[in-house]
């Protein structure tokens, strides 16, 4: 492993980049970030590893290179080795789950932890990486007007310049307030189909709108750049609906989610606990529909995130928008500000005599 300084030179000295990673960036390759949250704490053993193999075959594919982010002893690794992805894998009822604060305390533990969008999208800022894949993003919990759970990824999407390629919201959570608190904070939020409907995770639709939809990449990638030329701090979610052939299974699956959170509010089930009791309880009354269609839209995002990054790679800007209109030269013209003195020269034959 090689390490690398990246864009914040306080933050990338914690970096271990790969050299497989390090020699794309350099070369100006495509690069795709990918948390670690789903291994850790996703999935079980051994379809974490299975799936963490798959997404970056996905990205592979699709062209670009696999970043696959984790902290392991003291260190943030970007691009992991198989030996370091099965060990994570593997490990997983020892990691700890690892939003932004967390990363501080989990080096100073040398723990295994698995990034969270929030977390990943800080440390692929760090190392130069403009395009992340994940499943869904987190939000605005449902009761967050008396509990304030809000997710800390909305907060770094609100402040990082990263592309997170995802199929929208998780179910659980609340959809109109969390597109709502993105569109408050400045983050592009566009839904990458043939209609402007806010994807629900696994589901295609939710009742809600993106700021604009889309079919065309390249579209995505000039929103990009010209985001960062007129130097905006804010992130992008491309929000990918789930595919067609599995959208059946989606809707099984919503109304399980429907009927977990009516369980969880009639036995009072609160805050930390709500998420784990639904995802058990979804897997449970889907007899595992849910985790089939979780890798699903995994890979489909990483697919799409893979395109995207290998046309931000290939990215040349028009010439009249990258370079200045040049100046007309015109001849110089001096005024000269102050008093003027004029010399008197005169010549005579006569014998001038100075007197004292």
């Amino acid at each position: 492993m090689l390490v690398c300084r990246g864009q914040n030179r306080a933050f990338s000295k914690f970096l271990q980049i790969s050299a497989k990673v390090q020699e794309a960036l350099k070369n100006g390759e495509g690069v795709v970030a990918l948390e670690s949250t789903v291994i850790t704490h996703g999935l079980p053993f051994p379809h974490n590893l299975s799936t963490a193999r798959d997404l970056e075959d996905q990205v592979r594919q699709s062209g670009s290179v696999p970043a696959t982010i984790a902290l392991l002893d003291g260190h943030i690794h970007v691009g992991l080795d198989a030996d370091q992805l099965k060990h994570i894998a593997s490990s997983s009822k020892e990691a700890v789950k690892v939003s932004t604060r967390d990363i501080a305390k989990t080096l100073v533990k040398r723990q295994i932890g698995g990034t969270t969008v929030a977390s990943t999208m800080k440390i692929a800022d760090a190392a130069g990486i403009r395009v992340f894949a994940t499943g869904g993003i987190g939000g605005v919990h449902r009761g967050a007007d008396q509990t304030f759970d809000i997710s800390a990824d909305l907060q770094e999407l609100s402040k990082t310049p990263v592309c997170v390629v995802c199929s929208g919201v998780k179910s659980i959570l609340d959809i109109p307030k969390t597109v709502e608190y993105l569109e408050t904070h400045s983050v592009n939020c566009v839904v990458f189909g043939e209609e402007n409907v806010f994807p629900s995770f696994f589901t295609r639709k939710s009742n809600r709108k993106g700021q604009f939809n889309t079919t065309d990449l390249e579209e995505i990638v000039r929103l990009l750049e010209t985001s960062k030329k007129l130097g905006l701090p804010y992130g992008t979610v491309l929000a990918c609906p789930i595919p067609e052939e599995f959208a059946a299974d989606g809707n099984v699956i919503q109304m399980a989610i429907e009927k977990a959170l009516k369980e969880a509010e009639e036995q009072s089930i609160a805050s930390q606990n709500v998420t784990p009791f639904i995802l058990a309880r979804v897997n449970e009354l889907t007899k595992g529909a849910s985790m089939k269609t979780n890798i699903a839209l995994l890979k489909n995002n990483a697919r799409i995130a893979g395109q995207l990054a290998q046309k931000l790679k290939l990215y040349k800007p028009p010439q009249n928008f990258s370079q200045q209109p040049k100046a007309v030269k015109k001849a110089s013209k001096v005024v000269s500000i102050g008093a003027t003195i004029v010399d008197f020269e005169a010549i005579t034959r006569d014998d001038i005599k100075v007197r004292n």
